[in-house]
C-alpha cells in the first residue's frame, strides 16, 4: 500500500477535465513550459556572484525550478541574472548580451548594486541597470541571500506563467524596448 497523502498535488491550469483527457488554452500550457524551463545566464561582477553560487550548490537547488542548466552563451540563454556593482564601462557590454539574447528573455537585477548602484554613488559605477535594459523583477539586499534569489526567480516564474504569448509583439512592449533604443 502506498502512501500518498505526504504529496501535495499541484492544480492544473483553468481548461476542461473529463476522463482521460484535459483541454486548455495553449498560452496557459506555453506559459507554464516557459516558466518551468528558464535557462539562466549569470552576470556576475562581484559579491551578488557568490550568493548565487550558494543558490545553485546542493543546499539551495535552483535546479528544482527547472534550471540546472546554467547557459554561458547569451544566444542560449533567456534569462539575465544580473549581480553586482556593473561600471559605466560595462554598462555596453552588459546592453550587448542582453541584445545578443533570443525574444523571449527576462532580467533579474540582484543585489542593491545591479538595482541601484548601491552604496557606490560615484561617477563610475551605473546607478541601476534599468537605465541600460529594461528589468522584469529586482531582488534587495547587499548582498542579498540565497533565499531571497530564489524569491525573485520564483516570482519571474509568475511572470512568465502568465504573460501572453503575444506580449513581446504588442506595441506596448516595442515602445518600451524603444525607450531604450532597442529595435
Amino acid at each position: 500500500m502506498s502512501d500518498t497523502s505526504k504529496y501535495t498535488m499541484v492544480n492544473p491550469p483553468e481548461g476542461y477535465t473529463g476522463e482521460g483527457f484535459f483541454a486548455t488554452k495553449l498560452s496557459d500550457v506555453v506559459g507554464l513550459a516557459r516558466a518551468n524551463s528558464l535557462w539562466p545566464l549569470p552576470f556576475a561582477t562581484s559579491c551578488c556572484g557568490i550568493e548565487f553560487m550558494a543558490t545553485m550548490a546542493s543546499h539551495y537547488d535552483v535546479a528544482r525550478f527547472g534550471m540546472e542548466r546554467m547557459s554561458f552563451s547569451p544566444r542560449q540563454a533567456d534569462m539575465l541574472l544580473v549581480m553586482g556593482t556593473i561600471s559605466k564601462k560595462m554598462a555596453p557590454i552588459l546592453r550587448q548580451v542582453y541584445e545578443q539574447m533570443s525574444e523571449p528573455k527576462w532580467v533579474i537585477a540582484v543585489g542593491a548594486c545591479a538595482s541601484s548602484g548601491g552604496v557606490f554613488d560615484t561617477y563610475s559605477v551605473l546607478q541601476g541597470i534599468d537605465k541600460v535594459i529594461p528589468v522584469d523583477v529586482y531582488v534587495p539586499g547587499c548582498p542579498p541571500r540565497p533565499e531571497q534569489i530564489l524569491d525573485g526567480i520564483m516570482r519571474l516564474q509568475e511572470i512568465v506563467k502568465n504573460e501572453s504569448v503575444r506580449r513581446r509583439s504588442s506595441d506596448e512592449y516595442k515602445d518600451l524596448l524603444g525607450s531604450y533604443n532597442i529595435k
